[in-house]
């Protein structure tokens, strides 16, 4: 399994910072990776078992994650357990400290890419896909949670 993990700081509380990850059908809103984002299978809105698909901004693909692990105000775990991409197993972690009036936020993701030998390959290519699409969804999030800017994915 491979990881790769991006922190940020937000100039907010953390109960600022963890209301916007915890509407979690809503990440779309922040999400400049996303064309979309909602509950499934009559999910609660948030807490241990919420349950999502987001629509990648390319239109095509998807993923549809679960939430594994939720502790408020520090950690939130997120199994991605179906996707069009070429993930075969992949969890998202998310870790929240308190630092003044300030949040640190650091997202890792551990996974394992379909196609067996040839996707091990590919892991070197997809580490800094995936770090930039972290990048660009922490940076959203910031955006969100000090200004209340909303992501505009570009039709």
């Amino acid at each position: 399994m491979a990881t790769v993990s991006v922190t940020r700081t937000v100039n907010a509380p953390i109960d600022q910072v963890w209301s916007s990850w915890d509407d979690f059908g809503a990440i779309a809103r922040f999400n400049p990776n996303l064309k979309g984002s909602h509950l499934i299978n009559s999910s609660q809105v948030s807490g241990l078992g919420a349950m999502r698909q987001c629509d990648m901004a390319d239109g095509k693909n998807y993923v549809r994650e679960k939430v594994i692990e939720y502790r408020p105000h520090q950690k939130l775990v997120i199994d991605i357990y179906e996707s069009s991409i070429p993930l075969k197993k992949a969890v998202a972690s998310f870790d929240f400290k308190t630092r003044g009036q300030k949040t640190d936020v650091t997202m890792t993701i551990d996974f394992t890419p379909k196609f067996g030998v040839l996707g091990q390959l590919m892991v070197p290519l997809m580490k800094p896909q995936l770090r930039k699409m972290q990048d660009a969804l922490l940076a959203g999030n910031a955006d969100y949670v000090e200004r209340g800017i909303e992501v505009q994915v570009a039709a």
